[in-house]
């Protein structure tokens, strides 16, 4: 007979209260050091905790450039303020429409209304949650000026086709790499497709300064743009340039450089931690019957920010959210679908069109277009949120904790294909 599950009184898989996995909320799955110590106490050493006076914020661009082989690259307080210093840039009008996914954070979607643009949805591809470039093609009208992928949970949409629409539609090209430092496409970093490409250092992110960002971008005229934003149009160069425009101030302080730096260059061994290990646990549930490791394309290396994995319902005899109830009570560090269960053009902001004041601009008529965001409209997105499992990853698993996962979901299964 099957063990009894923990969700009908069985025993855990495993006792988290006892054993806890490892989190990127603290020291357990993060990794800092004596290489971080260090640079802080260089900088707090120098006095110089402004970018302007110190070296840490502009090697850290210096080396990021050179990593992911860009021309430029713009260190800023967080990704949100990446992206937005990316479409700031741009100079689009207000009413222009940007194309981007409905599974995303709130920080994609600011840096469009914030400049006073009009946030366009096109689906995703459910097993792996990347925008559908056939619905990016369906949503392009005469007002698209810009597409902002979201490469995901540590991979690459298909940036073959997505190149293709650009260049057939003569749009702008934003990546949102926050959740996917150093995955690639056909052995091409994330970030070095676009105009630009945005990454974050927010706590959960692959290297992290607690919050943070970084732009990076190829074309000249464009970085000196976003540079200039992001620093309220000042003139560093010694050049005597007054601002011209109105821009954000987005500096990096020197202590966040430092960290960012020491980050950087441990950026290989961590990815390397996380990818050896979710690789094995994709190796195990390929073993487990009615359970799916997670889709990758054949072109994309994942850099595993999370892992989504889907179950086989007629094998198992229950359904995504029963199996999800099963595995979580059994103590595993997984989770249903993305953070809020629906496409976030469904939250009151985008229903109320509310982003200033008491008037629906940039929505509104005779600058934007009064887009109507419906459920139904995102069949891809409504189906990964009901049937895609994540789990939270970090570079602090270890074999021994893939091995309680694999343990726990063969203890599921188990119970499930005895019942069927």
């Amino acid at each position: 007979m099957p063990e009894e599950l923990a969700v009908n009184g069985g025993p855990k898989t495993r006792d988290t209260s006892v054993k806890p996995w490892p989190t990127i909320a603290d020291a357990s799955g993060r990794d800092f050091g004596e290489e971080e110590m260090e640079l802080l106490r260089q900088v707090i050493e120098s006095g110089s905790l402004g970018y302007q006076y110190g070296s840490m914020v502009r090697q850290f661009e210096t080396e990021f450039a050179q990593r992911h082989g860009s021309r430029h690259a713009c260190a800023v307080s967080s990704g949100t303020a990446a992206l937005h210093t990316a479409m700031g840039a741009l100079h689009l009008e207000p009413g222009d429409e940007v194309i981007t996914s409905p599974v995303t954070d709130m920080g994609s979607i600011i840096a469009i209304v914030q400049c006073n643009c009009v946030p366009v949805f096109a689906d995703v591809e459910p097993l792996t949650m990347l925008l559908d470039p056939d619905s990016i093609r369906a949503q392009i009208t005469d007002r698209t000026r810009a597409l902002m992928v979201v490469h995901s949970l540590g991979q690459p949409c298909n940036m073959d086709e997505i190149m293709r629409i650009v260049e057939e539609h003569d749009l702008y090209l934003i990546e949102d790499c926050a959740q996917s430092h150093d995955a690639k496409w056909d052995g091409r970093d994330v970030g070095t497709f676009g105009h630009f490409g945005c990454f974050s250092l927010q706590q959960s992110k692959q290297i992290t300064t607690g919050d943070g960002g970084i732009v990076v971008s190829d074309d000249d005229d464009l970085a000196d743009e976003a540079y200039r934003f992001h620093d309220k149009y000042y003139d560093r160069s010694g050049e005597g340039r007054k601002p011209e425009r109105i821009g954000m101030n987005y500096r990096m302080s020197e202590l966040v450089g430092a960290v960012a730096l020491a980050q950087l260059r441990k950026l290989d061994g961590i990815i390397e931690r996380r990818a050896e290990r979710a690789e094995a646990l994709m190796a195990g549930i390929e073993e487990i019957p009615g359970v799916n490791p997670a889709t990758v394309h054949p072109k994309a290396t994942h850099t595993w920010w999370r892992v989504a994995c889907t179950i086989d319902e007629d094998v198992l005899g229950c359904d995504a959210a029963t199996f999800t109830r099963a595995v979580i009570a059994e103590g595993l560090p997984l989770r249903q679908g993305a953070a809020r269960g629906e496409p976030i053009c469904m939250l009151p902001a985008f229903q109320d069109y509310a982003a200033y004041g008491t008037g629906d601009f940039p929505w509104e008529p005779p600058y934007g277009r009064r887009v109507d965001y419906r459920r139904e409209d995102y069949p891809g997105t409504n189906w990964a949120m009901e049937n895609v499992w994540t789990a939270s990853w970090n570079e602090g698993y270890t074999l021994e904790d893939v091995e309680d996962i694999l343990r726990g979901l063969r203890k599921v299964s188990a119970y499930y294909t005895g019942r069927a």
